[in-house]
């Protein structure tokens, strides 16, 4: 380890909390890292230096974050790494307290700094620790930084934009990543061209809210633009939509999913709840009529499409009656995926100050009927499919059963959605796509067989 340490090469290991999004900084953070010299390691114990990407969203997600440097932080004390380093959502907010009750930490980066950490890490010295916490603004996706060996999978996030220009009352997003900005239609395509050559047959594309994608730069919606685009790359076959805010999901983007095969028919179209009174106090963009009109004209224009969406539960002021209507309009909707979370107040958002704040009790009950409802949606659904050939794409042996490989419809994003059991046959490779016949569903997951062989 002194030889790397002379050189000024570190084995990093670095730890991704939250969403996708955050999944596309730290492959960013490695291929920097990469670039200058430095490997990374997936075991902890062999890392000079441990990078944890944090995440802010609500309370469980910041505890989840605390509990995971303070277990890293055993690392550095028993002096098996050099440094540890902390970025992301977390630092972005609240770097001065976390400096002060973490002393373990020896460099705090905002989510604008993430492209200095070559360069703070070559200067940084035992004992002298640093934040460094600038306008989230500073940084937007590079798509030079090069890919690391080894981290390439047969799906990849893609982030479109960073930030955030809505004013949701209960969300710190914009405060912890800044305003919104689109990345170049030509970097985008360029970096997906890039990801299909080594490998990559499914693009995921994230960002606060793709459907806003390439206002800011080009002063009109972009995303069916950019769709034409990215369909015309010969070894791309699937094209995943994350993140759609409903009042954008425009008639040309969904025309465009429409007409073109390689678009998977998946919206996660988050909504938050579907009572007025709760939606205006959420400062969100559509009212019930015109949500409901929404996702009835998407069903009749995109048969078989997936809709997914999230819900938050325990909202200041929702009555019972407000949350009547929401089960009822899981019930009445029908959608294939959804998830819950209860309400957190986040310091600094107007939603905190407000009056009527739910009790934890009314909020976790209201929490597990919401879930009740929605497990007899998707099994009726899952049930639905047994008997039918899907397309599926293979994402290797399933770590839960063995002798078993797992894949995932267009229906399911990665590590957010369910996957297909499969029984695999010769030949089978990580990131085929294949029809498989549905057998049978259990504890909402489907398992199927092979119906063909890869390339026939």
């Amino acid at each position: 380890m002194q030889n790397r340490r002379l050189a000024m090469s570190y084995l990093v290991k670095i730890v991704t909390l939250g969403c996708p999004k955050n999944t596309v900084d730290s492959e960013q953070i490695l291929g920097q890292l990469f670039r200058h010299g430095h490997q990374p390691v997936d075991d902890p114990s062999k890392a000079d230096v441990i990078v944890i990407n944090t995440c802010g969203f609500i309370e469980s997600a910041k505890r989840e974050s605390i509990e995971t440097i303070l277990e890293l932080a055993q690392q550095k004390i028993e002096g098996k790494c050099q440094y540890l380093i902390v970025t992301g959502c977390l630092v972005q907010k609240y770097a001065d307290e976390l400096k002060a009750e973490l002393p373990e930490v020896d460099l705090f980066l905002g989510t604008g700094d993430i492209h200095l950490l070559p360069q703070l890490l070559a200067s940084l010295k035992p004992g002298v620790r640093i934040a460094q916490v600038g306008d989230p603004d500073n940084y937007l996706f590079d798509d030079e930084i090069p890919l690391v060996p080894g981290h390439i999978k047969h799906y990849a996030y893609v982030k479109i934009a960073e930030g955030c220009n809505n004013c949701c009352t209960y969300c710190v997003i914009p405060s912890m990543r800044g305003k919104y900005r689109s990345r170049s239609l030509e970097s985008i395509v360029h970096e997906v061209s890039k990801l299909t050559e080594n490998g990559v047959k499914e693009a995921i594309l994230v960002a606060q809210d793709i459907t806003l994608y390439g206002y800011d730069k080009y002063g009109k919606y972009m995303l069916p633009a950019l769709l034409q685009e990215l369909v015309k790359l010969k070894n791309l076959q699937w094209i995943r939509l994350l993140y759609c805010y409903p009042n954008r999901l425009t008639d040309e983007l969904l025309l465009t999913i429409k007409e073109e095969h390689k678009i998977c028919r998946y919206l996660d179209i988050p909504l938050q709840h579907i009572s007025d009174p709760v939606l205006k106090a959420m400062g969100r963009p559509m009212g019930k009529q015109d949500t409901i009109d929404l996702l009835k004209k998407i069903r009749k224009l995109l048969p078989g499409v997936t809709l997914r969406s999230t819900f938050i539960i325990g909202f200041p002021g929702e009555s019972e009656e407000d949350f009547a209507q929401l089960l009822a309009f899981l019930e009445d909707m029908q959608f294939e995926r959804a998830g819950f979370f209860t309400y957190s107040p986040e310091p600094g958002t107007k939603a905190a100050g407000l009056p009527l704040q739910i009790p934890e009790e009314v909020k976790e009950r209201r929490l597990q009927q919401a879930l009740a409802v929605q497990e007899k949606i998707l099994a009726a659904k899952q049930a639905q499919q047994v008997g039918m050939i899907i397309p599926v794409i293979v994402d290797g042996p399933s770590p839960e059963y063995e002798g078993l490989w797992e894949g995932r419809t267009q229906g399911d994003a990665p590590e957010i959605d369910g996957v297909v059991y499969i029984k695999p046959a010769p030949n089978l490779r990580q990131g085929d796509i294949i029809n498989i016949k549905i057998t049978h569903s259990q504890d909402f997951a489907l398992m199927g067989e092979v119906n063909d062989e890869p390339g026939q």
